[in-house]
């Protein structure tokens, strides 16, 4: 297993912040993966994204401090994977970090190195796309 972490400070409050971070939006943001689905639960969101010949189920629950979801099930390129996003309020805006371990369901040689460069693309690419939203 490998975790990954980025983060930006955006010039916007945690609040606003907050409501850009919905499940939909970041799946889309991340790059990879299109939605498909949605499913509102009473605990948490689910999000069934599509890829080149799959499904994977996210299931995304509201934290104290910011969002965390993980891949649901045994579908989807993942042994495991689970995400936690922050939200801070810093002196120059609000600092967001997403963090993020990863275990390819693969056995190749550095599985786990690859999906974690694979995901820190993601992520890298869901912070740009907040932080254009607010530039």
């Amino acid at each position: 297993m490998q975790e990954v972490t980025v983060s930006r400070v955006v010039d916007a409050s945690p609040v606003v912040v907050s409501r850009w971070l919905e499940p939909a939006t970041i799946v889309e943001a991340e790059g990879s993966f299109t939605v498909e689905t949605i499913d509102e639960r009473a605990d948490a969101t689910i999000v069934v994204a599509s890829g080149p010949g799959m499904h994977l189920p996210l299931r995304f629950e509201e934290r104290d401090d910011g969002l965390y979801y993980t891949q649901e099930g045994e579908q989807g390129p993942f042994a495991h994977m689970e995400t936690w996003i922050d939200v801070e309020d810093v002196a120059d805006g609000t600092q967001v970090t997403f963090r993020s371990s990863v275990s390819l369901a693969a056995p190749l040689p550095f599985g786990d190195r690859i999906a974690a460069w694979k995901r820190k693309g993601e992520l890298t690419r869901a912070l740009e796309a907040l932080e254009t939203e607010f530039a």
